[in-house]
Formats: C-alpha cells, structure tokens, sequence
C-alpha cells in the first residue's frame, strides 16, 4: 500500500475514531506510518487530507442510506400504508445505530461548511440525491415526477431524517421507536 493510500486509510480511522476537530497530525502520522511531510507532499495540508477522507466517508454515508431506501421495494411504490413507513423508519434506526461513527462525521461536516467550500459543495451534492431518494421511497416520487414536488417532498423527509438522526445519535434511550415516529407522520391517532 502506497504512503498516500496509507494515509487516507488512517484519515478515515481518526474521522471516525475522534472526529475531524480532533484529528491531529500526529494521530495521523502514527496512524498511517508514514512521515509528518508526507502529508503535505500528497495532500498539501492535513486538512486537505481530512476533507478527501471525509468525501469518502460521506460517499460511504451516501451508498448505506441508499441501499436502505432502495431495500423497501420497487421505485415508484408510495410508502404510505403505516407498515411500510414503519418498516422503512425501523431500518433506517438500525443504520443508524449500526453505523453510529459515520453519522457523527457526517453530521460535524456540516460545522465545517463556514469555513470549507468544498465540504458545503459535497454536502450540497449529497442532499440532492438524498432528497430524490427519499421523496421516492416515501412518497414514490420517481424521476418522471414533476421536479418542485420531488424536491418538496424530498426536503421534507430529509428534515424528518436529520432530525431522527440526531435524536438516536445524542439520547438513543428517549429517541422515538419507528412506529412512533411513524405514526406522528402520519397524523395517525396511534401514539404508541
């Protein structure tokens, strides 16, 4: 494995281990083995460094949400009856807490978009496709549909996931089960 590569691998490891505002260069040089001018001779700065790993991570954030909403049926099916909702919040709980480091990186990215065009741009990029992947899981709002809807829609549920997000990531104990959280969407009399 090469000194670069060496060098993004152990950037994903201190993003997930310590974060981005406590990654160090020494936790990154005696992470990866390699030497502290390495890291400005592939990267340019350490946090040129970190804002690749983060990328990577945030891909990797991208693709397990995804395949979540993808695993709840064929694109185009409104996710309206309360099972399926129900069905789709639980596994996106289970994302969560099975990959509870990746969603603290990518929820402290967004501190970053102040002071990092770039990360605010991947960002950007990434609730794009956010937005159309839920408005299609939830409201079966497929790449036909009118695009001010898809978007409508889409924001909506992003909202809804960010914000159950960071409920089971801060108090996982007092966070909402599925099918409350389900039902509160819903406008179901079901409060469980």
């Amino acid at each position: 494995m090469s000194a670069k590569d060496k060098l993004l691998l152990a950037a994903r490891d201190c993003l997930l281990a310590k974060g981005y505002a406590h990654t160090t260069v020494r936790d990154l040089v005696a992470a990866s083995g390699a030497n502290q001018a390495s890291i400005n001779y592939h990267f340019g700065s350490k946090e040129r460094l970190l804002t690749r790993a983060l990328r990577d991570l945030n891909t990797e954030w991208g693709e397990l949400l995804f395949a979540v909403l993808e695993e709840s049926g064929p694109a185009g099916e409104t996710r309206s009856r309360p099972g399926d909702q129900v069905d789709l919040w639980s596994r996106i709980i289970d994302s969560i807490q099975a990959n509870r480091s990746l969603w603290l990186v990518n929820f402290e990215s967004v501190a970053s978009v102040r002071q990092d065009d770039e990360i605010r741009g991947m960002i950007a990029d990434g609730q794009k496709l956010a937005r159309a992947s839920l408005a299609r899981a939830f409201a079966g709002l497929g790449p036909d549909s009118d695009p001010e809807t898809v978007h409508a829609a889409g924001s909506h549920y992003l909202a809804l996931l960010v914000g159950l997000a960071a409920q089971w990531l801060t108090d996982p104990e007092h966070a909402p089960t599925a099918e409350r959280f389900a039902a509160a969407g819903l406008g179901s009399g079901d409060r469980r």
